[in-house]
């Protein structure tokens, strides 16, 4: 059983055995681009130190075996190993280090990319180790991902002639014959030899239209029958992948990365044909997407397809209010004068008063919002979540009913109470939120007013220049959303919010900012419904 089954770990883990590319474009560095791209945890064992760039290689630095050994020991007995790919293996003592490391290990899944020739030309494996790295590791080697020149090296190899491609018929008669060389599938990529589109030689750049590549492995179960022929010949698949021919030349590292995406797909477990015909699109779209850095065969697009987002996991809403196009209207909001009147007593009573009756009125709607969330939710805990919200809205209002008598307000009045026009638009907002987006943007939509009036409580109580207790007519409303249970209900809102916010999209999350930004324009368009100064003339 590998480490990684015993640790419950379900992140697939691929360590790649092979040189360092001091440009990042290919070997080790890519592998690793690569493989994160896709979702898995990428190791490495170093084979070699290369000083090279995108115009060549300009030094070798090999690894001694038994230091690579140790590499690969260290890393399958701690952190396990689902899928092992290889690259420059360099040498013929690393090749032979490398297959037994895989024996002892009883490594199953090996994907071997035979390194031979960089982009640019130098030779990253001596001919001399050729039999070496068919002899020892071919035979261990569930998928082998030669170019054209690298195919027919190894053919030469064993006595047999260069094989001359003019057609995909000549590929796919090359694929063949090197599968028969001992691993179990073989992929020949025929970046090298690009056709038109009728699948014949393109003998000048105009005419290179397309590019296939052919994968030859044992036949699938239902197409098989009987795994042998008559001549007891294993049955096999024959699949042609064309993709079109991109004229760019931003192809450093494209082997590098096609076998280390087809070793990420195998270790995330995807069957062969699939897993080779993901690596193939990825490695098109990364040299599409190329950056065009170097002066001579630039790097791929390794993260064509991953969206970053914008903010650390679990940091969500410090990245929101920070983000220069919230902070000073979040600012405004939990520091504008009609609080800050609030906190130091000045507040004229009946601005106060009307701001609890609209209050009233406004917790109404916001009960509503949330029984739509609730509705909206996809599970039943989100369900029971904002259902809860919903009660706890009730038991304000009474609440609310209970602290307007000590203002001289019956709940005949409150309830009669014309809604101003700032509560009206800031209510169908969120209300217009719930019913045309989904349940996300309904609770950023509704997040103000909670992490709100929790920071407002928070500042208005520690601030030296609050007047506290007897001294200060509105100080119990400020204790309330200091309370306990408003700080949990907070608390268990930002968790929500956190939760939910990494499921997003970035450009997602730049719409959700924008409806974060204008409610909290509605709660400020709140405060200034009554004056928060004492009218000349007139008295407390």
């Amino acid at each position: 059983m590998s480490a990684s089954i015993e640790s419950g770990s379900t992140l697939p883990k691929v360590l790649v055995i092979a040189g360092s590319d001091s440009s990042g474009g290919a070997g080790l560095e890519a592998d690793q681009k690569v493989i994160s791209a896709h979702g898995c945890y990428a190791m490495t064992a170093t084979t070699a130190l290369t000083a090279q760039n995108t115009k060549g290689v300009y030094g070798i630095h090999e690894v001694p075996a038994d230091f690579l050994r140790k590499q690969i020991d260290a890393v399958v007995e701690d952190v396990g190993v689902d899928v092992v790919k290889t690259g420059m293996l360099a040498s013929t003592g690393t090749i032979e280090a490398v297959a037994q490391a895989i024996r002892d290990h009883k490594l199953k899944t090996l994907v071997v990319d035979p390194v031979m020739i960089a982009t640019t030309g130098a030779e990253l494996l001596p001919n001399s180790a050729a039999h070496i790295l068919r002899e020892k590791l071919l035979p261990l080697a569930t998928i082998l991902t030669p170019n054209v020149p690298e195919a027919n090296t190894l053919l030469l190899e064993v006595g047999q002639d260069q094989h001359p491609v003019q057609s995909v018929a000549d590929l796919e008669a090359l694929a063949l014959k090197v599968q028969k060389l001992g691993s179990k599938w073989v992929l020949v990529k025929g970046g090298h030899s690009p056709f038109r589109k009728d699948g014949t030689e393109a003998k000048t750049e105009d005419e290179k239209e397309i590019v296939v590549n052919v994968l030859v492995g044992p036949a699938a179960a239902a197409d098989a029958g009987t795994k042998r022929d008559a001549e007891g010949e294993e049955k096999l698949q024959v699949v042609k992948i064309e993709m079109p021919y991109q004229r760019s030349r931003n192809t450093h590292g494209t082997g590098c990365s096609l076998a280390s995406a087809i070793a990420s797909n195998l270790a995330k477990g995807m069957d062969m044909v699939p897993a080779v015909k993901a690596g193939i699109r990825y490695v098109d779209a990364a040299i599409r997407t190329a950056p065009g850095l170097g002066q001579g065969n630039g790097p791929l697009n390794h993260f064509h397809s991953v969206k970053a987002l914008p903010f650390s996991h679990g940091h969500f809403l410090s990245y929101l209010l920070e983000r220069p196009d919230v902070a000073p209207v979040w600012d405004r909001y939990i520091h504008h004068p009609f609080v800050m009147a609030m906190g130091d007593g000045t507040l004229p009573r009946e601005s106060f008063k009307g701001y609890l009756m609209q209050d009233y009125v406004y917790l109404i709607h916001y009960a509503r919002a949330n029984a739509l969330a609730s509705y909206k939710a996809k599970n039943i805990e989100d369900v029971a979540g904002s259902a809860a919200i919903v009660a706890n809205c009730f038991r304000e209002m009474n609440l609310h009913v209970q602290y307007c008598a000590g203002f001289g307000i019956t709940k005949e009045q409150m309830e009669k109470t014309e809604e101003h026009q700032a509560c009206t638009a800031y209510t169908r907002y969120v209300l217009d939120i719930g019913q045309s987006e989904d349940w996300f943007a309904l609770q950023i939509a509704l997040a103000p007013c909670l992490l709100g009036y929790g920071a407002i409580a928070k500042h208005l109580y520690a601030s030296p220049t609050s007047k506290t207790g007897s001294d200060n007519l509105y100080w119990s409303w400020i204790a309330n959303y200091v309370a306990d249970d408003y700080v949990t209900a907070v608390k268990t809102g930002c968790e929500l919010l956190e939760r939910h916010a990494v499921l997003q999209s970035p450009g997602r999350i730049e719409e959700l900012v924008g409806v974060f930004v204008h409610a909290t324009k509605m709660e400020i368009g709140f405060w200034e419904m009554f004056p928060y100064k004492e009218e000349a003339g007139s008295s407390q």
